[in-house]
Order: structure tokens, then C-alpha cells, then sequence
């Protein structure tokens, strides 16, 4: 773990984004709040919130911080559906790792939301996958 205690307290922000590709009837599902499970954008959003705020527990040398914000964003596509996740925190280290591992949760909690019309009669995902998943903003500023 890198010794941070002599660095000043900042304001930081971090976004990263994914995209999950479903099948188009998947995703016209998933926008009109159509699937069996339940409401998996509100249920991707809750998992995209813990894993941020969990993430030093996943990621072995990340520190634990206190993260002030998170923000979720759903955009659609007929074939794709994109996650951006915006973290903020005050500390004396960044933010991005948080905000990539709740893109990597959001995005798999609607693959497990969506997975009994996304499989095959083989009971495979030929059709989905998770995609593009990085960060987009990264900034700091002093307090």
C-alpha cells in the first residue's frame, strides 16, 4: 500500500463508464420496467453504490476513503445499455478505482437481472457481453 498520510486533503472526482450489449427486446425490457426479476436499473443502481463504497475491500491495496457522492447514469441503445458512475470524494488519494468497480457491479448486476432472456437454448450468452469499461474524467482540486 503507498504511505499517503503526508499528502494534503483534496477534492477529487472520478467517472468511468461500460456498456453491457443485450439483445434489442432485452433492453426495451429493461427501459419499460418489463423484467420478471424486477427493476434492475434500480437494483443496478444499489449495487453500483455498495460496490463504491466497498471497494477497498475487493481491491487489496486500495484505501479506504471517504467517498462524499456517487451518481449513476443509464443511457440506452437498441442493443446496449451504458453505466457511467460518477464518484467524489475528499481525501489525499483519487477515486477512480471506486468509480470503476461500480460501472464492473452495475453492469453485472443487470446481467444477472437480465440472464433468463439473454440465454440460448444451450443455456449460453451469445449476445451479451460487458464491454468498454474506463475511466473518462479524473480530477482533483485543492481545498
Amino acid at each position: 500500500m503507498v504511505d499517503v498520510g503526508d499528502k494534503p486533503d483534496t477534492a477529487r472526482r472520478a467517472v468511468a463508464r461500460g456498456t453491457i450489449r443485450l439483445r434489442p427486446e432485452t433492453v426495451a425490457a429493461v427501459r419499460n420496467n418489463e423484467v420478471e426479476k424486477g427493476d434492475v436499473l434500480a437494483t443496478a443502481r444499489v449495487g453500483a453504490i455498495q460496490a463504491v463504497k466497498h471497494t477497498w475491500e475487493t481491491i487489496p491495496m486500495c484505501h479506504q476513503i471517504p467517498i462524499t457522492n456517487v451518481d449513476t447514469e443509464f443511457e440506452f441503445a437498441e442493443d446496449v445499455i451504458e453505466l457511467s458512475v460518477a464518484v467524489e470524494t475528499t481525501g489525499k488519494t483519487g477515486c477512480e478505482m471506486e468509480a470503476l468497480e461500480g460501472v464492473t457491479t452495475g453492469l453485472n448486476v443487470v446481467w444477472d437481472m437480465v440472464k433468463s432472456a439473454e440465454k440460448d437454448g444451450d443455456g449460453n450468452y451469445p449476445d451479451t457481453g460487458i464491454e468498454s469499461v474506463e475511466v473518462v474524467e479524473k480530477t482533483k482540486r485543492e481545498l
